[in-house]
């Protein structure tokens, strides 16, 4: 059976294409190992050691490399940085993040970079007002009415060489709370909501 390095490596080189994912047919014959996407198979010592998170926000052109949780506590002024940089951009305000998405944006970045995927987490939408959430809404984007974007425990996300589909899966198998899978067309895909309310999935 395949591991899963054998297996991300045998795919990236068979799409050749910045996107990992199954869309050429000889990529499609490869069968993926039952633990790709499973978090649950960490060990202890992946979550007691030291957090750097590696952020983006294509909106702004903003992006940061940050230690911040270590020793089990977090580091005030990395997690400062962390909600202005998922802050509400339209609105142009800032909101505490929930420290358990931000836990599950590092270990899906974290586990990827196990395996050869060292890009950065792009975040879409962090925090958003309710008169931005509302504006959203009114145009027409993919937005409920009490998203928890609101409350600071929610993330749009996209990570380079991963589609949707694999990075959701990745980050379901975290158990941290909703995963929404969003497709698009196009070199950049489509996204991933991810939230710490209750488990559940939806495709949008």
């Amino acid at each position: 059976m395949a591991t899963r390095r054998a297996f991300i490596q045998q795919s990236l080189a068979l799409v050749g294409a910045p996107m990992l994912g199954f869309t050429s047919a000889k990529a499609q014959d490869i069968a993926p190992p039952p633990d790709l996407f499973d978090a649950q198979m960490l060990d202890l010592e992946f979550w007691v050691k030291p957090r750097t998170i590696a952020v983006t926000r294509p909106q702004s052109g903003e992006k940061t490399r940050v230690l911040y949780w270590k020793d089990g506590e977090l580091i005030d002024s990395a997690y400062q940085e962390l909600c202005h940089l998922l802050r509400d951009v339209n609105g142009k305000e800032t909101a505490p993040i929930d420290p358990k998405l931000l836990e599950t944006l590092w270990g899906t970045q974290a586990f990827v970079a196990r395996y050869g995927i060292d890009s950065p987490v792009e975040i879409l939408s962090g925090y958003r007002t309710p008169a931005s959430n509302k504006r959203l809404i009114e145009q027409g984007v993919p937005a409920a009415r009490q998203s928890l974007h609101m409350e600071g425990k929610a993330a749009d996300i996209r990570i380079a060489n991963l589609n949707a589909e694999v990075l959701g899966e990745l980050v379901k198998s975290f158990r941290q709370g909703g995963v929404g899978f969003y497709y698009r067309e196009g070199p950049r895909g489509g996204w991933i909501h991810a939230d710490t309310g209750l488990k559940r999935t939806w495709k949008g």
